[in-house]
C-alpha cells in the first residue's frame, strides 16, 4: 500500500489515520507545486489531478479524496473502532467528513492558501470562516470528540484547524476547538506524524 502524499497538507490525515490503524503502507512524497515525486516522475501520471492524498492499494485499486480514503483506512481494522458500525453513526461520520472538506478546506481554507487569490477572494474566505468555524466550536462544548468516539473524522479536522496558523484566522477565537486539537496534538499517532511531516515541511 503506498500513500502518495504532501507534507503538511490534507493527506496528513491519512497518515494519521494509517497510524491509528496499526496499518502499514509506503509513504511517497509529491511536491505540491511542481507535482514532480521525490524519487523522480511525475505525480499526475499516477493522478491526473495532480491531487493528495491518493492511496495505492495492494491490489492496484487507486483510491483519491480525503473523506473516502479514511473510511477505507477505517475499515481495514474495524478491531480499532476508527468509524462507527450503526447506520446513523456512518451517516454521522460521512456528514462531518463532507463538513470538514467540503465546508471548511474548500470554502475557507483553499481560497486562503491559494496563490492566485486577490486580496478580495481571501478577505470574502475569512468572512465565511466565522460561521462554519463557530459551527465546529459549538459542537465541541463538552465533547472529547467530532462522534461519541475517537475516528477518522477527527484526523481530518485536526489537520483543517493546523492550516489556521498561516491565515489571518486564530483558534484563540474558538476555545473549544483550541481544546480540542490540543488534546488530539497528545495523542502518539498525532504527534508522530505531525513530527515527521513538519520535518519534511521545513
Amino acid at each position: 500500500m503506498e500513500l502518495y502524499f504532501a507534507p503538511m497538507t490534507c493527506s496528513l490525515a491519512t497518515r494519521i489515520a494509517l497510524y491509528e490503524a496499526g496499518v502499514d503502507a509506503t509513504y511517497v512524497q509529491v511536491d505540491r507545486f511542481t507535482k514532480q515525486l521525490a524519487g523522480g516522475g511525475d505525480y499526475r501520471e499516477v493522478h491526473p489531478l495532480g491531487l493528495v492524498p491518493a492511496l495505492r492499494l495492494d491490489d492496484g485499486t487507486l483510491l483519491t479524496e480525503t473523506a473516502a480514503i479514511l473510511q477505507h483506512v477505517a475499515a481495514l481494522r474495524p478491531e480499532r473502532r476508527l468509524a462507527p458500525t450503526t447506520d446513523a453513526g456512518r451517516a454521522q461520520l460521512q456528514s462531518w467528513l463532507s463538513f470538514v472538506g467540503g465546508e471548511l478546506h474548500k470554502v475557507v481554507f483553499y481560497p486562503l492558501f491559494h496563490p492566485s487569490s486577490s486580496d478580495e477572494v481571501k478577505r470574502h474566505a475569512c468572512a465565511h470562516a466565522a460561521l462554519r468555524l463557530s459551527h465546529v466550536d459549538r459542537h465541541l462544548e463538552g465533547r472529547e470528540h467530532l462522534l461519541d468516539d475517537f475516528g477518522v473524522a477527527d484526523a481530518y479536522l485536526f489537520t483543517v484547524l493546523g492550516w489556521m496558523v498561516a491565515t489571518p484566522l486564530s483558534l484563540d477565537d474558538y476555545p473549544a476547538a483550541k481544546a480540542y486539537r490540543r488534546r488530539l496534538a497528545e495523542r502518539p499517532a498525532f504527534a508522530r506524524a505531525v513530527a515527521q511531516e513538519r520535518a519534511l515541511y521545513a
